[in-house]
C-alpha cells in the first residue's frame, strides 16, 4: 500500500490531520512530544468513479454518490525539531519511521503559535514562513549522514576497484527508503565524476535525494485560529505547494456526519444539514461552513489527493475480468481500483494484478473502446482494463 508521512515540529496539529484523515484514536495535547511512536491509518484518495461515464446507472456498489475512495497509509511521525538529524528531540524515531514514505506532508501551524521547537508561544508570537524549510534541511541532513558513513574507505575501494558510481551508492543508501531509479537520477543531475566529490558534492547529491524520495506539500494548518496575513504569506511562497488546512474542522465534520447530523464526504466543499443541531451545533457548523466557503475545504482530503496526485504522479486504474459489463468473474462491478504510477503499461498492470498474470500476459483489452492493447501499451488514469492471459 502507498504510503505517505505526516511530518513538522511538535505541537503543529500532526495528530489531529492524522486523526481527521483515518478517524483513529491518538493522543491530542497542547505541548511537544505528544506522539512517541508512530501512528499508522488507513486514509484515502478520492477520485470520480467511471461508473456513471460507463453507463451504470445503478452504480457500481464500489463508490458513494459517484466517488471512489482508494486506500493509502497515512504515518504520523514523532515531531521533528532542528538538529534533529543528530539525535536532538525524538529525531532519530522521525526519520525512520518516515524511511517508507512516498511523499511528506509537511503539517505547519499557520498560527503561529508554537515556536520552533513546538512550545507553544501564543496565537501570532512566531512567523510560520521560518518554518518551511527545516523539515527538508533535516531530511537532507539524515541522508547525507548515511552517505558519509565510511566515505573515505568507500571512495578509496571505487578509486582502486572501480565499478558504476551508481551501484556504489545504491549499496551505501541500502534501507533508507531511496529507490535505486532515485539514485540514478540524481547521479545523472550531478554531472561530475564520483571519486572527485568534496563534502559539498555529497550534501547536494543528498538534496537531490530528498527532493526525489521525499517530495513535500505543505499542509497550513490551524487556518481556523490564523490570521489572514499568515495564511497569505504561506500561499505566496514560491516554489511550495501550500494548502490552507484545518484538521479540527475536519474532524467536527465527520463526527456530524457519523451522528447523522449532516450529509457530508470528505474533500467536499459544503455540507448539508440533515439532522436537528441545538444552538451550539450551528454555530459551530457556520463557523466551520464560512471557514469552507473561504479556502474551498478544509485542506485535508485536498493534502492527500495532490500529495498522491500531483506530488508522485499516481493515476487509478481498473482491472476487470469482463470488460463488457465491467466485472470480476462473480459479477462485482468495477472491484477493485489500483494505484499505479502514470507511465504504467498494460504489462506492469497484469504484474499488479498477480505476478503470475504478468508473467503470461497476452494481451489486454480497454474496457471503453474495446481496442486491444500490447504489453507496452501505456495506460490512462481511470482505464477500465482486461488482462488476458495463458492463466
Amino acid at each position: 500500500m502507498l504510503s505517505v508521512g505526516l511530518a513538522g515540529k511538535p505541537n503543529s496539529g500532526k495528530s489531529t490531520f492524522f486523526k481527521a484523515a483515518t478517524l483513529v484514536e491518538v493522543d491530542i495535547a497542547n505541548y511537544p512530544f505528544t506522539t512517541i511512536d508512530a501512528n499508522h491509518g488507513v486514509s484515502y484518495v478520492r477520485v470520480p468513479c467511471p461508473c456513471k461515464e460507463l453507463g451504470i446507472k445503478e452504480g457500481c456498489g464500489r463508490c458513494k454518490d459517484g466517488q471512489r475512495f482508494i486506500a493509502i497509509e497515512l504515518i504520523d511521525v514523532a515531531g521533528l525539531v532542528p538538529d534533529a538529524h543528530l539525535g536532538k528531540g525524538l529525531g532519530n524515531e522521525f526519520l525512520d519511521a518516515l524511511r517508507v514514505a512516498e511523499a511528506v506532508i509537511h503539517v505547519l501551524d499557520a498560527s503561529g503559535g508554537t515556536d520552533v521547537e513546538g512550545n507553544p508561544v501564543g496565537l501570532g508570537n512566531h512567523d510560520p514562513v521560518s518554518d518551511v524549510k527545516f523539515l527538508e534541511h533535516e531530511i537532507t541532513m539524515w541522508l547525507n549522514g548515511i552517505l558519509k558513513r565510511n566515505w573515505e574507505k568507500l571512495m578509496r575501494n571505487y578509486r582502486a576497484l572501480g565499478g558504476k558510481p551508481e551501484q556504489v551508492l545504491i549499496d551505501q543508501m541500502a534501507g533508507a527508503g531511496v529507490s535505486d531509479n532515485q539514485i540514478r537520477r540524481a547521479v545523472a543531475e550531478m554531472k561530475k565524476e564520483l571519486g572527485s566529490w568534496k563534502d559539498e558534492d555529497v550534501l547536494r547529491f543528498a538534496g537531490l535525494l530528498r527532493a526525489y524520495s521525499k517530495p513535500m506539500i505543505l499542509a497550513a494548518n490551524k487556518m481556523d485560529v490564523a490570521a489572514p496575513e499568515n495564511v497569505k504569506n504561506l500561499l505566496a511562497l514560491k516554489d511550495e505547494l501550500v494548502i490552507p488546512v484545518s484538521g479540527a474542522a475536519e474532524i467536527a465534520l465527520r463526527m456530524a456526519e457519523k451522528a447523522g447530523l449532516i450529509k457530508y464526504m470528505p474533500g467536499d466543499s459544503d455540507f448539508e444539514v440533515i439532522g436537528q443541531l441545538n444552538k451550539a451545533q450551528t454555530a459551530g457548523l457556520e463557523k466551520i461552513r464560512a471557514l469552507m466557503k473561504q479556502y474551498g475545504g478544509t485542506g485535508v482530503q485536498q493534502c492527500i489527493n495532490r500529495a498522491v496526485f500531483e506530488l508522485l504522479d499516481y493515476i487509478v486504474l481498473y482491472p476487470v475480468e469482463d470488460e463488457n459489463k465491467f466485472t470480476d468473474r462473480k459479477g462485482v462491478i468495477l472491484p477493485d481500483a489500483f494505484l499505479m504510477k502514470r507511465g504504467s503499461t498494460a504489462r506492469d498492470l497484469a504484474f499488479r494484478v498477480h505476478s503470475d498474470i504478468g508473467e503470461s500476459f497476452l494481451f489486454a483489452i480497454d474496457g471503453k473502446t474495446k481496442m486491444r492493447l500490447g504489453e507496452k501499451h501505456e495506460l490512462k488514469d481511470g482505464d477500465v482494463i482486461k488482462i488476458v492471459s495463458t492463466k
